[in-house]
C-alpha cells in the first residue's frame, strides 16, 4: 500500500513536469503583420525645461506600451533628424552611435524605455531658443513619434571667479557659477534689471566689498540653483532647497543694496556679518523674494538694515534672524511653513525655531529693532522670540503688525495695534500655506480675505511704500494690510 502511494505521487510529479515542459510550447511566438495593430506612449511630447548650451540635459524617459493581444516587431527606432540632431536616445539599456535602433520585439501587453537626452551647441543669441526633434517609431509600415522640445539658452560660466574691479553683470543672457563667485574688497558688484545668477551645487555669492542688484518688477534680478529641470515629472528643482550656498556680505563696511530681487532654494539666504564694533555695515533691500532656503532666510549681525515690501519665507530654521545694530521692517511678510513642504521633495523637517529671532545676548553694537504693518507667522505656535539679558535694555517697537504668539499677560510699550494669535481660530493668515503638486497648489503669502493681518496697517507707513510688492495700491481703501502683498480679489476668469 506504501508503495502504490509513492508510484502515485512519482506518477503525479512527472505529469507536472511534463506539462509544465509542454507549456512554452502553447505561446504564441509569432510576430504579428496587422496595420491595425500600433503602440501607445506615456506621453505625446517630451518636454525639457531650460538647458544651457554644452552643458547637457539630465536624462528623461518615456515608455513605450504594446496595448495589443498579439506581439509586435518595431522595425526601426531612430532620431528625426538622424545624426544632425543634439537628442541622444536609448532603447531599454542599449546604446547606438547613430541612435538608429532596428527589429525590436515587443511582446503582447509589454512595454519598453527610452531614454532622452539633448547637448545643445551654442546658439550665437541672447535670447531663448526652442529646439525640436522626434523619436520616430515604424511598426508594420505605421509611423508614429513622440515630439521633443528644449528650451536652449546660452551663458556665460564664471567658475571660482574673483571680481577684482568695479564690474556689472547684465541681464542679457544668464550666467552659470562654479565654485564662489568672489567681490574683492573695495570693489562693487552691480546686478542689472534681469540679470540671472544660476549657481551649482554648493556655489555662493561672496562679498568684500559692495553689492548692488537692481533689479525691476518687471525684470528683477534672480539667484537659484543651476538645476533646471526636474526631481519628478511634475515638480522641478527649483522646490528643493539646499541646491546653492547663499549670499554672504563680509564687509565690516559695506554698503549693499537689492531691489526687486528673487533668490530661492539655497542654504542659507542672506548673511550679513560684522564683527567690529567700530563699524556699521548696512543693507537696503525692498521688493524682494528669499524663500525656501534649508537654513536662514536673512541674518544680520552688528548691522544696520531696512527691510519693506519684502516677502521671506520657508525656512528650516529661522528666517529672519537679528543680533545687534538698527534694524527697520516695513510691509515685510515673515512666514516659515518649511515643515508643511512635500515630503516627496524636502524630506528635512523644520527645526525648533521661531520665524524671527531677536538676539541681544552677544551684540557689540547698540541694537534697535523697528516692525511696522509686517506679518510674522508660521506653523508653529509661537513664531518669535526676543531674548535680551534684561527686558530694559531691548529698544524696539511692533506696530500695526500680524504676530503669530500668544497676546502677552501684561500691557508692553514695545507692541501697539497689534493682532495676536488665537489658538481657538483656525489660521486663515494667508491664502495658502502649503504645497500639493497633484492638486497643483503652491505657497501663497497673500492674506486671505478674512485675515487677520486685513486692514490693519498704519497710513503713515503705508504712505511710504504705497504699492505691494506685486504693484498693487495699499492706499485705494484707507486701510491697508500687513505685510509685503496687499489682499485682492480672486479674479474670475470667462466661462
Amino acid at each position: 500500500m506504501f508503495f502504490r502511494k509513492i508510484h502515485h505521487i512519482l506518477l503525479f510529479i512527472i505529469i507536472a513536469l511534463v506539462v509544465q515542459m509542454l507549456i512554452p510550447s502553447c505561446i504564441d511566438e509569432s510576430i504579428s503583420a496587422d496595420t491595425s495593430l500600433k503602440l501607445e506612449f506615456s506621453a505625446d511630447t517630451l518636454q525639457f525645461d531650460t538647458v544651457f548650451t554644452t552643458i547637457g540635459s539630465s536624462t528623461s524617459q518615456i515608455k513605450v506600451y504594446n496595448p495589443n493581444k498579439k506581439n509586435l516587431k518595431i522595425s526601426a527606432i531612430g532620431l528625426g533628424m538622424g545624426a544632425n540632431s543634439p537628442y541622444r536616445i536609448n532603447v531599454d539599456g542599449s546604446t547606438s552611435k547613430n541612435n538608429q535602433f532596428t527589429d525590436i520585439e515587443l511582446r503582447a501587453g509589454d512595454s519598453l524605455f527610452v531614454f532622452v537626452e539633448v547637448t545643445i551647441d551654442p546658439l550665437k543669441t541672447n535670447a531663448p531658443v526652442f529646439v525640436k526633434d522626434s523619436i520616430v517609431f515604424l511598426t508594420n509600415s505605421n509611423h508614429q513619434d513622440v515630439k521633443l522640445l528644449a528650451y536652449g539658452q546660452d551663458m556665460e560660466i564664471l567658475s571660482n571667479r574673483t571680481i577684482r574691479n568695479d564690474t556689472t553683470l547684465t541681464g542679457e543672457k544668464p550666467y552659470l557659477v562654479y565654485g564662489d563667485l568672489v567681490v574683492d574688497s573695495a570693489k562693487t558688484l552691480t546686478l542689472n534689471p534681469g540679470c540671472r545668477l544660476y549657481f551649482h551645487n554648493q556655489a555662493s555669492l561672496v562679498v568684500y566689498g559692495n553689492l548692488i542688484a537692481n533689479g525691476t518688477r518687471e525684470l528683477p534680478v534672480l539667484m537659484r540653483g543651476d538645476r533646471t529641470d526636474r526631481i519628478f515629472t511634475d515638480i522641478p528643482y527649483n522646490y528643493v532647497s539646499n541646491q546653492w550656498g547663499g549670499v554672504l556680505l563680509l564687509n565690516e563696511a559695506g554698503k549693499h543694496k537689492l531691489n526687486n530681487v528673487t533668490m530661492n532654494s539655497g542654504y542659507a539666504g542672506v548673511y550679513l556679518s560684522n564683527q567690529n564694533r567700530n563699524k556699521r555695515p548696512s543693507l537696503e533691500m525692498t521688493n524682494c523674494r528669499i524663500h525656501n532656503f534649508l537654513k536662514y532666510g536673512l541674518v544680520v549681525q552688528n548691522a544696520d538694515v531696512l527691510v519693506a515690501n519684502t516677502e521671506i519665507s520657508n525656512t528650516g530654521a529661522y528666517s529672519v534672524y537679528l543680533n545687534g545694530g538698527k534694524h527697520t521692517f516695513i510691509h515685510t511678510t515673515i512666514a516659515n511653513y518649511f515643515n508643511s513642504t512635500n515630503v516627496r521633495i524636502q524630506p528635512s523637517a523644520r527645526e525648533n525655531y521661531a520665524a524671527l529671532m531677536i538676539m541681544e545676548l552677544n551684540r557689540i553694537i547698540p541694537m534697535e529693532t523697528v516692525f511696522e504693518n509686517c506679518i510674522i507667522s508660521g506653523s508653529s505656535t509661537n513664531e518669535m522670540d526676543i531674548m535680551t539679558r534684561f527686558s530694559e535694555q531691548y529698544h524696539g517697537l511692533f506696530s500695526n503688525c500680524y504676530i503669530r504668539k500668544t497676546k502677552p499677560a501684561n500691557e508692553n510699550p514695545v507692541y501697539s495695534h497689534i493682532s495676536w494669535y488665537d489658538k481657538n481660530k483656525r489660521d486663515t493668515v494667508f491664502v495658502n500655506t502649503y504645497f500639493d503638486n497633484e492638486k497643483l497648489v503652491y505657497y501663497n503669502f497673500m492674506p486671505d480675505s478674512v485675515s487677520p493681518a486685513r486692514n490693519i496697517g498704519s497710513m503713515d507707513a503705508a504712505l511710504k511704500y504705497p504699492f505691494d510688492i506685486n504693484g498693487n495700491s495699499r492706499l485705494e481703501d484707507n486701510k491697508p494690510d500687513a505685510g509685503a502683498i496687499e489682499w485682492q480679489p480672486v479674479k474670475k476668469t470667462a466661462k
